[in-house]
């Protein structure tokens, strides 16, 4: 029985050519074709997602990817065990409210230090996006580093990408089955040390350690564990986390979750390097053979082997565009240069490459001088002035602080015919490691006589990374009765270790109303 012919569509494109302006593609045909009057239509919000098999690729860019890895692992798992000073090198502690970085302590009055790494942290990432776009997402975030660990331990376990596409297609099997267990164990093992190593950075880690212990104890059959709920809580949360996402969510945080993605336009313009497919050169595609002459069956360079595609870890076709899900990683490159040299063609098909490069055919060291444009000048003077700024103020941070409060509870009181005192609470902090003494003073003004201050003995003596609350008393004698005078109190050092630190720290000495109205009556 012959098959009937389909009615001939005029707006479908014929022997591949592009379809007329304004005619329907094949998605929108077919939704013509079934809407009858009355009828709706429901459409899901978001596409089921299909697995993606990334290929392995090796390569430059792949290479620096590893390197990446390699340095940033370093840093997380190892800087949580470093020492300084007999303590943690980064520890922060915000049960006792102090960061300790290095030689540094940070306390909640440090809080401008934090605002500039924020500032300095978004400026950075400004710069780099609009001289080579996304740097970031393709070689230093965490979830491209976490990613590529699972996808290495995947392919050591399960395979190249060919037998992890047969292996998840198989019937559930002791074969499937104990591969299949092997490789979710070691992404737990390596997601709860994840956890573990990030809850060390605000717990102490060796503590933590010996605490884990203790679970392993019970869990065989020992006492009880000592490991407090909110570690455990941070350690299983962080885990899963890391677990979920760069096992099972993996590109789907860069498409759907993180939003860097939708704003990278405003930080990309013509002139931002980023991963591109040449068409003047790929098109049109086909495949051939190794000997065979592109030009003379009317080919270009692209031989549509899909490589660039199977290596992707988002999924996408880069010869399409620039897309937004697209991370910068460079595979593509890779894949695409591994063909070009076994087909004998020259590198470069796929490339780091600009818009305006391109369209006119830009040299490379014509890109680089269009690299300093005025934009990415400005992004580079204000952040240069920003981290001498905070260099600056660090070098010359004083390790000594000094709140005054007043106490609300005495604010005035006449302790003999002519004497007014004040009481006062001061907090002292001392943010360096080695303990200090002071001498504590009140000057007097051109307004108090006599001032006479009422504090610890001195000096006074504070350890290391500590504060103390000091009782102080300010006796005066007021020389014109206003309700309010200027005062302040000054600290020194007097240890002799370090460069010396004066500390001056304004208050308000205030005289008794009924002084007041007495001496206003004097006057009159």
């Amino acid at each position: 029985m012959a098959r009937p012919s389909a009615a001939r569509d005029d707006s479908a494109p014929q022997n591949g050519a592009a379809p007329r302006a304004g005619a329907p593609d094949a998605r929108e045909r077919k939704i013509v074709q079934t809407l009858r009057p009355g009828e709706t239509i429901e459409e899901k919000l978001y596409e089921v997602r299909k697995k993606i098999y990334p290929r392995a690729v090796r390569g430059w860019f792949a290479a620096w990817r590893w390197a990446l890895v390699w340095a940033t692992q370093l840093v997380f798992y190892g800087g949580a065990w470093l020492t300084w000073n007999g303590r943690q090198a980064l520890l922060f502690d915000i049960a006792h409210r102090k960061f300790y970085i290095f030689g540094l302590v940070f306390w909640p009055q440090d809080i401008i230090y934090l605002s500039l790494l924020l500032i300095v942290s978004a400026l950075a990432l400004f710069l780099f996006t609009a001289v080579g776009g996304r740097l970031w997402c393709g070689y230093a975030c965490p979830q491209t580093v976490y990613t590529e660990i699972f996808l290495w331990i995947e392919k050591i376990i399960e395979g190249e990408r060919t037998q992890r596409i047969r292996l998840d297609r198989e019937k559930l099997g002791p074969r499937k089955f104990g591969l299949k267990t092997a490789k979710h164990a070691v992404w737990i093992a390596i997601s709860l040390w994840t956890g573990f190593t990030f809850v060390g950075y605000f717990s102490p880690i060796r503590e933590l350690w010996h605490e884990a212990l203790t679970l392993f104890a019970w869990i065989a059959g020992g006492p009880a564990p000592s490991i407090g709920p909110w570690e455990t809580f941070w350690v299983r949360f962080y885990g899963f986390a890391t677990y979920g996402n760069a096992g099972w969510m993996r590109e789907q945080v860069c498409m759907y979750m993180c939003p860097y993605a939708r704003f990278q336009s405003a930080m990309f313009d013509r002139d931002t390097l980023i991963i591109t497919y040449d068409p003047v050169r790929g098109e049109p595609r086909g495949s051939r053979s190794k000997s065979a002459d592109p030009r003379a069956l009317g080919l270009g360079d692209c031989v549509d082997c899909n490589i660039c595609v199977q290596v992707c870890p988002t999924g996408i076709d880069i010869r399409e565009g620039l897309q937004y899900e697209c991370i910068g990683c460079a595979a593509c490159i890779d894949g695409c240069n591994q063909v070009m040299r076994k087909m004998g063609y020259p590198e470069g098909l796929i490339r780091y490459s600009t818009e305006n490069a391109l369209e006119k055919g830009w040299t490379g060291n014509q890109i680089v001088r269009r690299t300093l444009r005025p934009r990415v000048l400005i992004y580079f003077a204000i952040l240069a002035a920003i981290i001498a700024a905070a260099g600056t103020s660090l070098w010359m941070r004083v390790p000594i602080k000094m709140d005054v409060i007043r106490d609300r509870a005495a604010l005035a009181r006449e302790v003999d015919e002519e004497r007014i005192e004040n009481v006062f609470q001061l907090r002292v902090m001392n943010t360096d490691e080695r303990p200090h003494r002071f001498t504590l003073e009140v000057p007097a003004t051109e307004h108090l006589r006599e001032v006479r201050l009422i504090a610890d003995p001195q000096p006074i003596e504070i350890e290391g990374t500590s504060s103390k609350l000091i009782a102080a008393r300010v006796q005066a004698k007021p020389h014109e009765a206003e309700r309010s005078q200027a005062i302040e109190f000054v600290l020194r050092t007097v240890d002799g270790t370090g460069r010396p630190v004066v500390l001056h720290e304004k208050s308000r000495f205030l005289v008794p109303s009924s002084m007041v109205r007495k001496d206003r009556h004097d006057e009159h």
